[in-house]
């Protein structure tokens, strides 16, 4: 089990510009990379697309599940969250990936499969943005993939979680004085 919870902000409609590679785009529709780790042979990634959040778990390359939040998020500053509660019971086993805006769940998806040691040994964390394989469908190959917001910061936490969906203010103010 796992959670990445980040704090972005979503700029209003008129001061997103679409990208050279990315001219297709309604202008006003923030998009791209929050976090993502693997390729198009398995990975993960919580993401903007089309104003919308969404994560996606790709096993292999052999089946790819998706999440998406029914609503575009608002603008300003914006707490979102993907939370995997894993089955247990060995390796590779299944779980349920949530998504939380504003610390309210907004949508699931129930992935049958899982990696059972790493994603690619060529490819790394990234944040803001996703080079080399797409993941999915849902990344162009040329363009990165850039968010066109910000992201303040970004946590990954591992293991069983307390359930609490929101990180208030004392929680940021205690992780900000853990890593001085």
């Amino acid at each position: 089990s796992h959670s990445v919870t980040a704090e972005i902000i979503v700029p209003e409609p008129d001061e997103i510009l679409a990208s050279k590679l990315d001219l297709e785009k309604e202008k006003g529709l923030v998009n791209g990379t929050i976090v993502a780790q693997g390729t198009n042979f398995g990975g993960w990634a919580l993401y903007v697309k089309d104003g919308k959040l969404k994560y996606t778990y790709n096993f292999l390359g052999l089946d790819i599940y998706y999440v998406e939040a029914p609503d575009e998020l608002p603008t300003g500053l914006v707490q979102v969250q993907m939370e995997f509660k894993y089955d247990g019971g060995g390796l590779g086993k299944g779980g349920t990936a949530s998504l939380y805006v504003e610390g309210k769940k907004v949508a699931e998806v129930r992935v049958e499969h899982t990696h059972s040691m790493i994603f690619s040994a060529d490819t790394t964390l990234d944040v803001g943005q996703k080079g080399g394989p797409p993941i999915c469908e849902d990344f162009n190959l040329y363009s990165k993939n850039a968010f066109n917001g910000k992201i303040n910061w970004v946590l990954i936490k591992i293991g069983e979680d307390s359930h609490d969906h929101f990180i208030d203010e004392e929680e940021k103010v205690r992780i900000a004085m853990s890593i001085q």
